[in-house]
């Protein structure tokens, strides 16, 4: 029996990836001996929230936060009354306010997921403490199958860092918006995140396909 209740993954469900690679990975989940971020009921919190068809932009992270209580099944974001900050999203706020002017009041970006914001990492669990502890267990092959699926139409793909890049190098950026810069963490977001302007980029390119523009730093009162 799966530990994890897939019956929420609406039109995602009928990936090969469910039936052929997650059980092995259930395995090796059962034998870590650590803390698995984040419980396994939000794990797949990101493709619950946004079905194929809604998926306007791609958020590709690489790993959840390792850091117990804040991940929640969607990349970059963590729990509302997660302070301070993880630094990555503290930089991707930076960058939000020189864009556009404004950002978030907290962590949760569960209001972009609403309206077509795929927040995905390439690895959906972690060891509570050790970043990277789950990147070979097989959860790129879900990545993979999810870029696939989503070649259908047109979107925009926002890809900080190497590890997304190579992610999604398959991605036509002729047919696709495809912005690539440096990952916004403390390390880099000074070698080409800063200044990159990503939020107003998609929106651009959203409304000029006729599409509703994303609202990136309001989320609603009731959320």
């Amino acid at each position: 029996m799966s530990t994890f209740n897939l019956s929420r993954l609406n039109d995602w469900r009928d990936l090969p990836f469910f039936a052929d690679v997650l059980p092995g990975i259930e395995k090796e989940l059962s034998q870590e001996t650590g803390v698995i971020l984040p419980p396994s009921h939000q794990v797949f919190a990101a493709l619950e929230t946004t079905a194929p068809e809604s998926v306007e932009v791609i958020i590709l992270g690489q790993d959840p936060y390792p850091t117990t209580g804040h991940a929640h099944g969607f990349a970059f974001s963590a729990e509302p009354n997660t302070f301070p900050l993880p630094r990555s999203l503290s930089n991707i706020y930076k960058e939000m306010r020189t864009d556009i002017g404004d950002a978030p009041s907290h962590a949760d970006l569960r209001f972009w997921a609403t309206q077509g914001v795929l927040l995905l990492n390439t690895a959906l669990t972690v060891r509570a403490g050790a970043a990277g502890s789950h990147a070979k267990l097989g959860w790129d092959r879900l990545t993979a199958q999810v870029l696939d699926r989503l070649s259908d139409r047109p979107r925009a793909y926002v890809l900080w860092g190497a590890h997304a890049q190579k992610a999604a190098s398959a991605v036509d950026a002729e047919r696709n918006l495809k912005i690539e810069t440096p990952h916004p963490s403390p390390l880099s977001a000074r070698r080409g995140f800063f200044g990159s302007r990503p939020f107003s980029r998609v929106n651009v390119w959203l409304q000029a396909q006729g599409r509703q523009a994303i609202n990136w730093a309001n989320p609603p009162e009731a959320s």
